[in-house]
């Protein structure tokens, strides 16, 4: 196996609950010493040897004092997530502490609790989470300041050394820059070298800094805190994988490029529903050289052929690959009746597309040999079933909405089949729960239908139907207004005609990226912005027909990175034939978080549309342009429109064909050309 490239890759058991304390509560009393003796010896198989605790309501190194002897004996390196300083449990200080958990007012409680948890510690492995959060995983007061956190961290490098009676720098450490602690960073608060800088995504899977190129390297190194499952806005999203393993290749490959090697956790949730991306995220970080943007679908399949044998691996991992995609372009507990367009037949297009899969999953099932078919429901199947039933769903409750406008005699009919699919939802659910003798009962149990703001309710919700009363006239039908014929052109990504590469600057397909085909980037991504895009400077080239003269709008769909170097935003640059080319900022008026309606949007609907204004001096034939300007953007779509276009959901579908009159096949090649 070779040594690890990325020296502590870990889980974080976390939003336990329902599913996850239900399941353990059944099988094991509780979250306890039995119970991580299975998470441990997974986390080993998995190549992995870090972990942070369950922590809702729960307290590793309290609830069970087996616990810690067990991960020792193991080999797992513990700590604690990135609000729980000093080896405690946030629960522990609902145990055990005293007054508000505020170092300005409490200090000589908060240093003796912590004290209390560096004994607790001893000589187990472990890295220190330091500094601290508001109590509950909050951010601090508004009169916390830099020098406060500062005085903080150095009181408790000063308990580390006297309870392990050795200098503070020989315990490793680790400062979460999470949320808003990033911002007390970016203003200045330092800390020792020897302290890990865990930098972390933005709870939807796009990281939000990065080191920056020339910066020194440091003694402690930097980390990555991930997120596959998430509470909090703009919607929790916390029931199946919605995480398509070629956007998590692209955002670690972008860490592992800027030297981000000592730290990579991510937080997996209730653990089950997320096998497969486990599985890449360790694989990936023990040796992210060994497996290129390329490579990311071979990997499925390698994992399908480990599960269930050779025979059927690529149909089941063209599956797997496609249900996370489908589920990353709308998070589940995020869709809605008005999520996809009825009157362009988009709603009908998804409703297609995820029983196409179900029809394949099924077919697969039956050809499996008996003992495979329980893990090929579990892993394979149930999410397809679930996800093809959810979005049949919200789709028959927008037929609904839009028959009861006037009156239509299905109204009534399409209500009862949305009420059908709702109880549907819930017996696929017991059928999970009921597997191999109810082996996983519980791990299904988060809601998912009917949120109403970012956080779950006890239960699923009916989606709201219209009832009609019994003799309601229907109205007249307006007779479909017929749209302007607008022209249009539709590019997917990674069908260009020619890529320019310059310098050490080549472009990349990184396939199945995005919401509808692959998407295309720079590599490598640790080379400073081309500032004057332009000339035989690295771009993109596409060969479009325009039907008339005049001026034309370039819309770009793109992954939603976040400015990672922190500074005015990353930027592409566009230009039809010979024109200067247009520089584009993707992150006007966006800061990661929530409250910021640009960044909401954004990660909801996993894309950032952007928009230039063109003329074009002649009909026939032109060549668009995409030019590199940053590193780290991802181009999925192009669309050069004359005029308004219907309003969809993934933007209009491809309508291009290559010189010979056919899509190109992304597959047949993954070099680019150049020039």
């Amino acid at each position: 196996l070779g040594t690890p490239k990325v020296k502590y890759r870990g889980i974080f058991l976390n939003d336990e609950a329902p599913a996850l304390t239900g399941w353990a509560k059944e099988k094991f009393g509780g979250i306890n010493s039995k119970m991580y003796e299975h998470v441990f010896e997974l986390i080993l198989r998995l190549k992995g040897n870090y972990l942070w605790p369950a922590m809702w309501g729960n307290a590793f190194n309290d609830d069970d004092k087996r616990s810690p002897e067990l991960a020792d004996t193991y080999g797992i390196v513990m700590g604690t997530s990135h609000h729980e300083p000093m080896q405690r449990a946030q629960q522990e200080w609902k145990r055990y502490g005293h007054g508000p958990w505020n170092y300005q007012t409490n200090d000589t409680t908060l240093r003796r609790f912590w004290r209390q948890g560096i004994r607790n510690m001893g000589s187990h492995e472990s890295i220190v989470t330091m500094a601290m959060r508001g109590d509950g995983d909050e951010p601090m007061s508004e009169g916390s300041n830099i020098a406060l956190l500062e005085k903080i961290v150095a009181d408790q490098r000063q308990i580390l050394a006297e309870e392990t009676h050795k200098p503070a720098d020989q315990t490793p450490q680790l400062w979460a820059l999470y949320k808003e602690v990033q911002e007390y960073y970016d203003k200045g608060m330092r800390v020792p070298d020897d302290m890990t800088l865990l930098l972390c995504d933005d709870n939807w899977g796009n990281l939000r800094k990065l080191p920056k190129l020339g910066d020194a390297p440091r003694r402690g190194g930097y980390g990555i805190y991930y997120h596959f499952d998430y509470v909090g806005g703009p919607r929790s999203y916390r029931w199946l994988n919605t995480n398509p393993l070629p956007r998590v290749w692209e955002q670690m490959h972008l860490a592992y490029e800027h030297d981000v090697k000592q730290i990579w956790i991510v937080n997996v949730g209730d653990l089950k529903p997320m096998e497969l991306p486990i599985s890449f995220f360790l694989d990936y970080a023990w040796n992210p050289d060994a497996l290129p943007a390329t490579g990311v679908a071979a990997y499925t399949q390698r994992w399908a052929s480990q599960q269930f044998g050779p025979k059927y691996a690529a149909d089941i991992a063209d599956i797997l690959a496609k249900y996370a995609k489908y589920n990353g372009r709308r998070k589940p507990e995020l869709l809605a009746p008005n999520t996809y367009s009825l009157a362009t037949g988009e709603w009908a297009g998804v409703v297609a597309e995820y029983n196409q899969l179900l029809t394949r999953a099924e077919a697969i099932k039956q050809k499996l040999p008996a003992a495979d078919r329980d893990a090929f429901y579990e892993l394979v199947l149930h999410p397809v079933q679930a996800c093809a039933n959810l979005n049949e769903l919200y789709y028959t409750v927008a037929l609904n909405q839009e028959a009861a406008k006037t009156n239509q005699p299905t109204t009534n009919a399409l209500a009862e089949q949305a009420k059908a699919l709702f109880a549907k939802d819930a017996e696929i659910k017991q059928r999970y729960h009921a597997v191999a003798g109810g082996k996983w009962n519980h791990m299904m149990d988060q809601m998912h239908i009917g949120y109403t703001s970012w956080h779950d309710e006890p239960r699923d919700i009916m989606p709201a139907v219209v009832t009609l009363a019994p003799g309601a006239a229907p109205m007249p039908v307006p007779a479909p207004s017929t749209p302007a014929d607008i022209p249009y052109v539709s590019l997917d990504a990674e069908h260009y005609t020619q890529a320019v590469n310059a310098g050490p600057i080549t472009w990349q397909r990184l396939p199945d990226l995005g919401r509808t085909a692959g998407a295309v980037t720079a590599l490598p991504t640790n080379v400073a912005p081309t500032e004057a895009p332009g000339g035989s400077s690295p771009h993109l080239e596409y060969r479009i027909n325009l039907p008339q003269a005049g001026p034309v709008t370039v819309s770009a769909y793109l992954a939603p990175t976040l400015d990672f170097t922190n500074t005015t935003g990353l930027r592409y640059a566009i230009s039809i034939d010979d024109e200067a080319p247009q520089i584009v900022n993707l992150h006007t008026g966006m800061k990661s978080g929530e409250g910021n309606m640009v960044w909401e949007r954004a990660v909801a609907n996993d894309i950032l549309l952007k928009t230039s204004q063109h003329t074009v001096a002649a009909a026939g034939p032109h060549m668009l342009k995409f030019w590199r300007v940053d590193p780290g953007v991802v181009l999925e779509k192009l669309v050069v429109s004359i005029g308004p276009l219907p309003a969809t959901y993934l933007g209009p579908p491809t309508n291009t064909a290559d010189s010979k009159g056919k899509t190109p096949n992304p597959a047949a090649s993954s070099s680019l050309g150049s020039r």
